[in-house]
């Protein structure tokens, strides 16, 4: 804490001492002035007034109005500027003005707001088409009508996302194949597993999927791949707003998802609310064959899951320059499933055993958050407080029963889980001057995780030895406390960006009340970022950055994770971190009717964190799955995207990438054919993998008329190797059509997914023990989704900053 208290001191003094000598005493000119809607006569609330050069090409200062549509702009130098008035839906208003001795109060009178488009109008309207921005730090994926067409929620369209994959199964989600990648949502952390959130989220609400693969010192540093954030739709109207969207998946089983979004926006006040569910029932199948013993695993799994969303949020405008936000996250979810699993040995069909398992699991997470934002009188000079709170708790009851082979009797394991983050950062943002930009800031992150792990019955092997995992706990806490400095300019057709966070990092786990594994470190993480744009339609980006993967909670908890016959999977306590050396380069060429960007990139990894394989020591027939730090390695790789519009009611956007990465771990093996080995038998072996994967992306969409539209969709993912297994080849279809209503303000959706039911993981290895298998689920399915928006007013509401805001917008497009 004595730390955190001076990092907040000097913080506070960097912002008192640039508040004062922010303008010189030359700096006394000022205008006014009042703006109106031009058809409602009425003030326009929060529209921003801007102050340029004369040239209009650098940004000097601004304001924004009042309630009552008034605005004052003060400490201007003598000169002649470009006075422009913007707001969304309202044509921007221009006019020069000149400020000199003895005219430097100007009252430029009441300025009237002209309406650009009725469509504006109400809720937000998405885009037609997603197309991709080349940000100095990100590529922002803006989500059209052609993406949300193509699934139900946010978990069914990342695969469309270029260089995101999804496994449809498990609801792993990787970024440039791997799966070290932190999930945001508005730029928060959130305590629900990943895989539910992105099933919980309709594809509807999302208004832009922002992939930050080389994150500035302004992030946090996990995620060796970088970070994913979901930035959703905000409605913040005059008036009460609303949209709703319902939704039906239908393969083997239905799935159902809804969602309902409120806003009521008046004066002071802004309040807001939302709430969604999914509820179905998901079918998966798959079998292992066990070449050398000729025996098989077959998988039969069936799940009955019901997840609900709320969100109440408030935000109050205290005047024009200070604002106040709250909101609470509140997620339920409830799953029951039934699972078999069944091994055949064709040899001795005396060993043969069945495995039945019944699982009801449920969780509960919730998310309260704060913020406090102060503008300074300088355009984007501002101050952020923030704290965020997150408890999360899980129970989970697994009954396991088999028949066949006596070895493997009844028992039932019990799992709670008690999970609680708060995360306080205060922001600084100070625009020196038109060219340059300081920010800095402090934060404070504390995780507790506690497992209790019990179980009941016994299990034996084939010798008759005891291998049921005993009763545990298990508590893991990590301290963070980190401060960051990043400086940027623009000239001309340069800009760049230099940056460092520094952490100091405490990790302390206790298995069963005794401390098994501490950790301090204290790490220094710099980013740089160049970009050089020599016109409109060309740029290219340089950067690199220092990342740092910490164990997750799956990775270094002891407790088995799960069980098969033959499988069982448990964490490694003793874990450190990974860190990473990232570098990239991205070129953005805009073309007639459409774009191009590209991008390759260079990772260097040490103490990589990967699978470690063993031959159980009670069991030689069974398999254990754990992870361990290895020694460096490296991944690279390229992207790129592309949107083209050959005719008028025809556009084609795609991507392709390739990555390739050398993964190292431990595997062993029974190096005999005899029927029963012994230990003596078992061969250990450091594995190094050199794995080169790609996929291909395309999409289709025609304009059939001005309501109808169709969309085409393909994807194929190339051969895929891992320290266990070769994958093969996989790939899908997709078939779309989306109708809009009622002035465009309805839609209807109707997809045809896997049309060829063709998607399915089949795979090999020789690790532990030569096999092959496959893995299928309901990718074969039709989707029918409806929205519609409702309600009335202008959008006038005060945009609350986003911790992106140090970005420069470049151009491109995908799907």
């Amino acid at each position: 804490m004595r730390r955190m208290s001076l990092l907040f001191a000097l913080l506070l003094c960097t912002i008192f001492t640039n508040t004062i000598n922010a303008n010189g005493p030359d700096d006394i000119g000022s205008i006014n002035g009042t703006v109106i809607d031009n058809t409602l006569k009425e003030p326009v609330a929060y529209a921003s007034v801007v102050i340029k050069s004369e040239d209009g090409t650098q940004t000097i200062t601004g304001g924004i109005t009042t309630d009552d549509g008034k605005f004052e702009v003060g400490k201007l130098a003598d000169g002649t500027y470009l006075v422009e008035v913007q707001y969304i839906g309202y044509k921007t208003y221009s006019k020069k003005l000149v400020i000199t001795k003895g005219k430097r109060k100007l009252d430029l009178g009441t300025i009237t707001l002209e309406e650009q488009s009725q469509q504006l109008e109400g809720v937000e309207v998405v885009a037609e088409r997603t197309t991709i921005e080349q940000r100095v730090d990100r590529k922002v994926i803006n989500v059209g009508k052609d993406l949300t067409t193509s699934g139900a929620t946010a978990s069914e369209i990342m695969n469309n996302i270029p260089s995101v994959n999804v496994d449809a199964q498990t609801g792993d989600l990787t970024l440039r194949g791997n799966s070290n990648v932190r999930v945001m949502v508005d730029g928060k952390l959130s305590n629900i597993p990943v895989a539910q959130l992105l099933k919980q989220i309709p594809s509807t609400s999302i208004k832009s999927i922002e992939l930050i693969t080389n994150p500035s010192a302004k992030y946090n540093p996990e995620g060796m791949s970088g970070i994913i954030n979901i930035v959703l739709h905000k409605n913040a109207n005059i008036g009460f707003n609303g949209n709703i969207n319902l939704g039906l998946t239908k393969g083997e089983e239905a799935k159902f998802n809804t969602s309902l979004d409120l806003n009521y926006r008046n004066g002071k006040f802004n309040f807001y609310g939302n709430y969604g569910n999914n509820v179905g029932k998901w079918v998966n199948d798959g079998s292992i064959l066990r070449v050398d013993e000729n025996s098989r695993q077959k998988f039969d799994f069936f799940n009955n899951n019901k997840s609900n969303l709320y969100k109440l949020g408030v935000d109050f405008y205290l005047n024009d320059k200070n604002t106040i936000s709250f909101f609470t996250n509140q997620n339920l979810y409830d799953g029951k499933g039934d699972g078999t699993t069944q091994v055949s040995y064709f040899n001795d069909p005396s060993r043969n055993v069945t495995q039945y398992l019944y699982d009801e699991s449920d969780n509960h997470s919730q998310q309260y958050n704060f913020d406090y934002k102060m503008d300074f009188n300088k355009e984007g000079h501002n101050i952020e407080l923030e704290v965020d709170h997150n408890i999360f708790n899980s129970g989970q009851d697994a009954n396991f029963r088999s028949t066949g082979a006596s070895t493997y009797p009844d028992y039932m394991d019990f799992v709670d889980t008690e999970r609680t983050q708060t995360i306080a950062n205060l922001d600084y943002v100070n625009p020196l001057d038109s060219i340059s930009k300081l920010e800095i800031g402090v934060e404070s992150r504390n995780f507790e995780t506690k497992v209790d792990y019990a179980s009941t019955g016994q299990t034996f092997n084939s010798s008759g030895n005891l291998v049921s995992t005993p009763s545990t706990k298990f508590v893991y806490a990590m301290d963070i406390y980190s401060a960051y400095a990043t400086f940027g300019q623009t000239y001309k057709k340069w800009s760049y960006q230099v940056g460092a966070r520094i952490e100091n990092v405490e990790v302390q786990a206790d298995t069963n009340a005794v401390r098994s594994f501490t950790d301090k470190y204290t790490e220094i993480y710099p980013s740089a970022f160049v970009t050089f744009s020599p016109n409109e339609k060309d740029q290219l980006q340089v950067s690199y950055s220092r990342r740092v993967d910490r164990p997750g909670l799956g990775q270094v908890n002891p407790i088995r994770e799960f069980a098969t016959p033959l499988i069982s999977s448990f964490g490694n306590p003793e874990l450190v971190p990974q860190f990473t050396s990232s570098y990239e380069a991205n070129y953005t060429k805009r073309i007639k009717n459409g774009s191009v960007t590209g991008g390759v990139f260079y990772r260097s990894i040490s103490d990589e964190i990967n699978r470690a394989i063993y031959v159980d020591r009670l069991d030689l027939n069974k398999t254990i799955l754990t992870y361990d730090n290895f020694d460096k390695t490296s991944a690279y790789g390229i992207e790129v995207s592309y949107n083209y519009k050959p005719i008028k009611w025809w556009s084609i956007n795609g991507s392709f990438d390739l990555f390739s990465q050398t993964q190292r771990g431990i595997t062993e093996t029974l190096n005999t054919t005899d029927p029963n080995p012994t230990e003596d038998d078992i061969v250990q072996e450091n594995v190094e993998v050199d794995n080169t994967a790609w996929n291909l992306r395309m999409n289709n969409s025609f304009t059939v008329t001005k309501k109808l539209s169709l969309q085409a969709f393909g994807f194929y993912r190339g051969r895929n190797k891992s320290i266990q297994f070769d994958a093969q080849p996989m790939y899908f279809v997709n078939l779309g059509a989306r109708y809009s209503f009622a002035e465009g303000k309805g839609t209807l959706s109707l997809n045809y997914n896997d049309i060829f039911n063709t998607m399915r993981f089949a795979f090999e290895g020789d690790y532990p023990y030569e096999q092959e298998g496959a893995f299928n689920w309901e990718s074969n399915n039709i989707y029918v989704g409806a929205s519609y928006r409702f309600g009335s007013g202008k959008n006038r509401a005060k945009q609350r900053k986003r911790r992106d805001s140090n970005t420069k917008q470049g151009g491109g497009g995908i799907l």
